[in-house]
């Protein structure tokens, strides 16, 4: 395992990090499966967990603090808040009345007295950066979380919520956590020049594509896989976006065997091999599905496998925009465009 000092912290973390969205409900995944998950991904050298009060409404969260329990100062610990908890409209967010509360829920959820990394799972427009940013501080100087950061924020908001903190003498985003692969390397345009220019760290999650670069789909094979069957639609081969992604995997696969590795490792080597980037975020569901992806720990991609990549999927492309997390409001609300 290599590790890398996440941002400008100091705190040393591993290249491959934990993450937890598949622990309950959402990924099937029971409390003994998600202890020895736990387990073998610390002996593997991994040293980050990232979980969410929104995975399978904080069910991952009970199911990391049961596992965890005993060497919780091993371990670099992080979670999210703003996603929906419930039905109750002031139940998300990133207002101080919401983020106070919902991070008391999650240290009870996890059986700590404080997290390592707190993010804003997803910037909230109808909040400012100063109300979001001020009640973080006061999280922090509470003793109740060491460092904040956000998720998939625009990298204009990113920047919006650099000069809030320097404008009001406030903490500031020391994470951004964007998804990131070969086929969605939209970032690499924006979001990516923005975290290096201002040292944040970034946990990139989603580096194999929701299975796509798994090596489960394939042309000619059914596809099966468990993300397939909860959304469909992401592998539906009658949508362009779907046949593009396919036709890249084929000749990502190939490029991958030409290196002698697994189209696995050829993906997260990928993502680990961009100097912005700190940590990619693996998400097994099953233990098969960690020894995979801990095959590519000490992955080291050549230069001229690097433009292999390139010169199938381009720097700076979505293959699939439609499914990107961070589309400004301007562009989905056609009344914040037309008079």
């Amino acid at each position: 395992m290599q590790y890398r000092t996440l941002g400008r912290t100091g705190v040393q973390v591993s290249t491959l990090a934990l993450g937890a969205m598949n622990f309950g409900a959402i990924g099937r995944t029971s409390q003994d499966e998600a202890t020895a998950l736990i387990d073998a991904a610390l002996a593997g050298g991994i040293n980050v967990i990232d979980t969410a009060d929104r995975y399978s409404q904080g069910e991952s969260e009970e199911l990391v603090g049961r596992a965890i329990a005993g060497r919780r100062d091993d371990i670099v610990l992080a979670t999210k808040a703003t996603m929906p908890m419930g039905d109750e409209r002031n139940h998300q967010g990133s207002s101080r009345r919401w983020l106070v509360t919902a991070l008391d829920d999650s240290l009870r959820r996890l059986g700590v007295d404080h997290v390592d990394l707190y993010q804003i799972h997803r910037w909230d427009p109808t909040t400012s950066d100063e109300e979001t940013l001020s009640a973080l501080t006061d999280l922090q100087r509470a003793g109740k979380i060491r460092y904040f950061g956000c998720s998939t924020f625009p990298a204009y908001r990113l920047v919006q919520a650099e000069w809030a903190a320097r404008e009001h003498h406030l903490g500031r985003y020391v994470t951004e956590q964007p998804s990131y692969s070969i086929l969605q390397r939209g970032i690499e345009a924006h979001v990516l020049p923005v975290t290096a220019q201002y040292g944040l760290g970034v946990l990139a999650w989603s580096p194999l594509a929701s299975g796509w670069l798994s090596g489960a789909v394939r042309a000619g094979r059914e596809i099966s896989t468990h993300r397939a069957d909860v959304l469909p639609q992401r592998f539906d081969l009658t949508i362009a976006a779907n046949r593009a992604r396919l036709d890249a995997v084929e000749q990502l696969a190939k490029v991958a065997d030409g290196a002698g590795l697994t189209l696995i490792q050829l993906a997260l080597g990928f993502v680990t091999a961009h100097p912005a980037v700190t940590s990619a975020i693996i998400g097994p569901r099953t233990m098969d599905h960690l020894r995979s992806q801990l095959a590519a720990a000490d992955t080291v991609l050549t230069a001229d496998v690097l433009d292999a990549i390139d010169a199938i999927v381009a720097p700076g492309v979505d293959l699939a925009p439609d499914e990107k997390h961070d589309t400004p409001p301007a562009l989905l609300d056609p009344a914040l465009r037309r008079r």
